[in-house]
């Protein structure tokens, strides 16, 4: 009697502790290092024996039984590091496993970085920095136990024996990556085996920056930037399907800056908000959720239309801002938010039919009207271009004579989504792949394996590979570029904004354009460029719609395609 007494409290204890507590959805997985980049091991190489006992696969436990370690070894004047690889881009932090035999109270440097060089740089140096998440400091260890820290975005950790004539003897370094445990429904191959990487490589950005909720990046800028998630909840539809990450974040702005607030302070991050909740809608057909946010998204919509003057012109207030590149040109940032007016009101008509609040889409029909009579010049900028030409205040053919110029040059990780999606507005479609190829795979030429917050086509010349130590007379990727707020290693190798070619390929060389909401309606026309074949899957909630094309002797492209019951296609 006393046991099941026993075994009903303690239910009764977790059942109460659960119904109070935040409860974590998240996978965590211990990965080993693939490698040892560098170590200091003394003049004499004496300091560090046994470092591959490192790259073995762990248990996660300390032991009475003498283990094999890899030891470490300070003088009076000397005190040894090493520089682990764990192979890609990871979240979490490091779990060490240290033993009997290493002193007492031992301390160690612990040093996190996105590159090579970054795990090798000092608080300041270069940019640098303790900022969103810890990458440098120091802890001391347990003896004999077990310890985990960090909660960061990182690829190499450097660690340093701090204490001078001691001994430290791990058994153990594996990283705690922390993860959600979903599978990927959308897919994408192609003969072009660059393309497929660069769509895996986007999904997986995307992937390590859905926490607990969808950041901006994993190092630095772990913030829910509701502009920046445009590009990532497009990357979210079209691998992983529905996923609470995403309106949790859109909530998440509604909670944190109630009306008349501009999300994040942005007058464009609020127009964001409302295009997310229109492509939400339109891949996953919840109109429950749309109906939850009714009250804000017609509030919301009064307050944007009461930013435009008499003659049409956006008079947005709040901080006016479209990407870093154009934030220095004011007249670049009004074209951008004139156009991003209309495509948000054009947005909005959808909402308010789904919601039927007829008279809120008549005021969208009329604000478009009025905006458009204020055709701002693109001013030879590629982010005013591809707006003015989405929102379709310019011909597309004429704006992407600015896209298009000089292929990626002047593109950004942000804008770059949009700027590939008016190439294809204009029909450059072997245009846009052949940027992809260019931009996105020239972050992955330089050793990325997550797409960057920034990234400039002349940053390849001469450089290093982040996945080593800048070599002598090579340019330091990471460390020697960047600005604004991304000087140096302060600037993120893993930012979900960067995922854009992930949802653009299935978008446009997959072909797959959502016509109804909840997918029920979908038009399928593939744009293979100079590829000889492609196939995938598309996320819908009646399950994958499977799609393969291939280009004939002739040019026709025969296409096969499986939907589920309940999802109507329409081909070319």
């Amino acid at each position: 009697m006393k046991t099941i007494i026993a075994s009903a409290l303690a239910l009764f204890l977790c059942a109460g502790l659960a119904a109070q507590s935040r409860i974590d959805t998240r996978t965590r997985a211990y990965v080993s290092p693939k490698r040892i980049v560098w170590k200091y091991d003394g003049e004499d190489g004496s300091l560090v024996k046994n470092a591959d006992v490192l790259l073995k696969e762990g248990i996660g436990q300390a032991g009475t039984a003498i283990p094999e370690v890899c030891t470490m070894r300070s003088t009076s004047n000397q005190t040894p590091a090493i520089l682990l690889d764990y192979g890609k881009e990871l979240q979490g932090g490091i779990q060490l496993v240290n033993s009997q035999l290493s002193t007492k109270g031992i301390k160690v440097r612990i040093r996190f970085g996105e590159s090579a060089s970054e795990a090798m740089a000092d608080i300041g140096e270069k940019g640098a920095t303790n900022d969103h998440a810890m990458r440098d400091f120091i802890v001391t260890l347990p003896m004999m136990g077990v310890i985990e820290v960090g909660n960061s975005g990182f690829r190499f950790v450097r660690i340093d024996l701090i204490d001078h004539n001691s001994v430290l003897a791990l058994q153990e370094a594996s990283a705690i990556f922390t993860y959600h445990d979903i599978p990927r429904i959308g897919s994408f191959k192609s003969n072009d085996e660059r393309l497929n990487q660069i769509w895996d490589t986007g999904a997986y950005t995307v992937h390590l920056n859905m926490q607990e909720y969808l950041w901006d990046g994993i190092k630095r800028d772990r913030l829910v930037w509701q502009g920046d998630l445009y590009p990532e909840v497009m990357t979210v539809s079209a691998v992983f399907g529905y996923h609470e990450v995403v309106p949790n974040s859109l909530d998440y702005g509604v909670k944190t800056d109630p009306l008349p607030k501009w999300m994040n302070g942005f007058s464009a991050y609020s127009l964001w908000w409302l295009m997310n909740q229109r492509d939400w809608y339109y891949n996953h057909g919840d109109l429950d959720y749309l109906k939850k946010n009714r009250d804000y998204i017609l509030e919301l919509i009064d307050q944007v239309i009461s930013k435009i003057d008499g003659n049409g012109v956006e008079k947005l207030d709040g901080a006016r801002f479209l990407d870093w590149p154009t934030s220095e040109n004011a007249e670049v940032v009004h074209a951008g938010l004139q156009a991003l007016m209309v495509m948000t009101m054009n947005g909005c008509i959808d909402i308010c039919n789904a919601l039927n609040e007829k008279a809120a889409a008549e005021k969208c029909r009329n604000a478009v009207q009025l905006l458009r009579k204020h055709i701002p010049d693109a001013l030879n900028n590629k982010q005013a271009a591809s707006l003015l030409s989405l929102a379709g205040m310019r011909d597309a053919g004429e704006m992407n004579t600015i896209v298009a110029r000089n292929g990626a040059e002047g593109f950004s990780t942000f804008y770059g989504y949009f700027m590939l999606q008016a190439m294809a507005k204009a029909g450059d479609y072997q245009g846009a792949i052949d940027c992809i190829r260019n931009y996105w795979g020239g972050m992955l030429d330089l050793g990325a394996t997550s797409f960057w917050e920034d990234f400039d086509m002349e940053w390849l010349k001469n450089a290093g590979r982040i996945d080593e130590l800048v070599p002598e007379g090579k340019v330091d990727v990471h460390g020697d570029y960047g600005k604004y707020c991304y000087l140096g290693f302060r600037h993120s190798l893993c930012h979900g904004w960067a995922s854009g070619p992930t949802a653009w390929l299935s978008r446009h060389v997959l072909g797959v354009e959502v016509v109804e909401p909840g997918c029920k309606t979908v038009r399928i026309i593939p744009n293979l460029g100079d590829l000889q074949w492609v196939e995938g899957t598309f996320p819908t909630p009646k399950g994958a719609i499977r799609i393969r094309h291939e280009k004939q002797a002739d040019g026709r492209i025969v296409s096969k395609i499986d939907a589920p019951r309940g999802i109507k296609v329409i081909k070319r």
